[in-house]
């Protein structure tokens, strides 16, 4: 029968697979992961005396060991020789050349570098993850108290890229609070998932010892064992939640970030970037350039491509331990958390500076008449019209003022009873003064005070419950944060006990 041949350490690696696979995966190790292999092999040395597998004699003088490496070593000098395989081997070789071959070669009882590399890639994630879902707290904190600040602030409110109503600003910022809420609980479900500790598993089935996986999720911070020990090796899903709800954030405020770049071009100019947020032109001395916003829109789409391609990394891939999901997919991974961070920190920094050009609101809803629909609504409630009839009475008074270049507030009364009388055949009720409230900005949203509009009562109302969902997400947020810091401390506390035990 044909069989593999055994590994041959003497002809391995091959120069170009060390250079190219090898070596890159080492660095990945060095660079990325060397601290939380410290603390697994903390954790699991701690579990395997309490289940008495190692002796209170033999864990103590691995402690030793460790301790010695972690001192006298500096990941960051290390560079790959080929002498073994991989960063594990490393510190395997360091234990073996401590403590002779078999007391150093007892550390990974039970273990596999399969459960241990999905135990560092979690371990590497939920501090992203916490990290960024700090920044998009604050970046909501900030939005809601610019909104809460700007509910009396009018827009021009644009649909199909076209004028469409006017609403307040506060009204426009609560928008995107609530998508940022959402975006902030998909990443607090991604954190869910990451925070299950695969340690355990070892390679596929767990293990014949008598481990105690609880007791290594508790060591090292994470909410529980992930139940199934195929899943710990085998499910990516921590990998496309988390990178899935990375992909709709950035998503989502490229949206609002669009709109700032339009909102801020000389044409319509209802937003004003203030000079610390512009860059000139080096040739043409008019020009305010604000770039940052610029920025933000490219840097948003990096993220969002490099989310997505993570997502596609993981496509069609086996249903099993697979390198695709592995160190250099993580790595890549990680320059999509980096980019997000500087999203997010001047996004958050520009909605706190910016303001509305309130004299260029006022000139652009002057010329679009887009309070024309609440004429319309009032004729429907007041004069008791179709709201059929009352639009084509509307739509008239709208293209006589624009046709005009005029003002409907002041120049739209005779217009209107004009059409009104062509129309229902008698006069209107309503007097101009009557008929200049109507159809005043400050009208239209005072009016649209029910749940959800932009009206005071309402927007008063969306931003208490804003601050609700924010405390509540930033409590779980500290929850999360402070579990991993007492595991940590938990684990220094019972790692220097096994030392004390080896003075």
């Amino acid at each position: 029968m044909a069989h593999n041949p055994p590994h041959d350490s003497s002809v391995f690696p091959d120069p170009v697979y060390k250079d190219t696979v090898l070596g890159p995966l080492f660095d990945g190790a060095r660079d990325h992961f060397a601290s939380d292999f410290q603390r697994i092999d903390r954790a699991h040395l701690i579990m395997l005396c309490e289940q008495d597998i190692l002796s209170q004699s033999q864990a103590s003088q691995i402690a030793a060991a460790l301790q010695a490496i972690e001192t006298e070593i500096d990941p960051a000098t290390l560079t790959y020789t080929g002498e073994v395989e991989d960063f594990f081997f490393l510190i395997e070789k360091e234990l073996k050349a401590r403590l002779g071959a078999d007391l150093g070669g007892r550390l990974h009882t039970a273990r596999s570098r399969n459960d241990i590399d999905h135990t560092l890639f979690k371990l590497q994630l939920r501090r992203r993850i916490t990290s960024l879902l700090g920044q998009v707290l604050d970046l909501i904190d900030s939005t809601i108290t610019k909104a809460d600040a700007q509910k009396e602030t009018l827009i021009v409110a644009y649909t199909h890229g076209q004028p469409a109503q006017p609403t307040s600003f506060a009204h426009y910022l609560s928008a995107m609070i609530e998508v940022l809420l959402r975006d902030a609980k998909r990443l607090l479900d991604a954190l869910a998932t990451v925070n299950l500790s695969p340690m355990g598993a070892a390679a596929i089935t767990t293990s014949g010892f008598d481990i105690d996986r609880h007791r290594m999720a508790e060591l090292l911070g994470f909410d529980a064992p992930l139940r199934n020990s195929y899943s710990c090796i085998a499910a990516i899903d921590y990998v496309s939640g988390t990178y899935g709800a990375l992909e709709l954030l950035f998503l989502h405020l490229g949206r609002p970030i669009q709109d700032f770049q339009f909102w801020s071009s000389f044409e319509v100019g209802q937003l004003y970037v203030p000079n610390a947020l512009v860059q000139i032109s080096s040739i043409m001395p008019q020009k305010r350039n604000p770039v940052p916003i610029e920025h933000m829109r490219l840097l948003a789409s990096q993220t969002f491509g490099r989310a997505r391609a993570m997502i596609e990394i993981m496509h069609n891939t086996p249903f099993t331990d697979m390198n695709d999901s592995e160190g250099e997919t993580q790595a890549f991974g990680y320059q999509a958390f980096a980019t997000a961070s500087r999203v997010i920190a001047l996004m958050t920094s520009f909605v706190s500076a910016i303001r509305i050009n309130e004299d260029r609101v006022a000139e652009n809803i002057r010329k679009s008449c887009i309070t024309i629909t609440e004429l319309a609504d009032d004729l429907v409630r007041n004069e008791g019209l179709s709201f059929r009839e009352a639009h084509e009475i509307a739509a008239h008074v709208a293209k006589t003022i624009v046709a005009q270049n005029g003002d409907l507030v002041t120049d739209g009364y005779a217009p209107f009873c004009k059409a009104f009388a062509d129309s229902t055949g008698r006069e209107t009720a309503m007097d101009a003064k009557c008929f200049a409230t109507v159809v005043s900005a400050a009208h239209f949203v005072a009016v649209r005070d029910r749940f959800g509009g932009p009206g005071e009562t309402a927007i008063a109302d969306a931003i208490t419950s804003y601050r609700d969902d924010l405390a509540a997400l930033r409590a779980a947020l500290a929850t999360a944060n402070n579990d991993a810091a007492q595991a940590d401390i938990l684990l220094q506390t019972k790692f220097n006990a096994l030392l004390g035990a080896s003075a």
